[in-house]
């Protein structure tokens, strides 16, 4: 992925900002300086995802998509 924005999507850079981001685990402190963030899409919104490889904790993120919203 180039990380100067050109050839990727909106997402892919979002993804790689996050990526860039501490990954420290709010539930343990663990700092995963090796992990990424999945994305997963269901069309109106894009999940993006991280889990501890400590203690398995999960952070989530929701981008919603389009104008109306729908609250989990």
């Amino acid at each position: 992925m180039s990380m100067d924005g050109r050839g990727t999507s909106a997402l892919d850079r979002l993804r790689a900002r996050y990526d860039q981001e501490a990954r420290v685990c709010p539930e343990c402190g663990f700092e995963d300086e090796a992990g990424s963030w999945r994305v997963q899409t269901t069309g109106s919104r894009v999940y993006y995802r991280h889990l501890c490889p400590s203690c398995g904790s999960r952070s989530t993120r929701v981008l919603r998509l389009g104008g109306s919203r729908d609250d989990e």
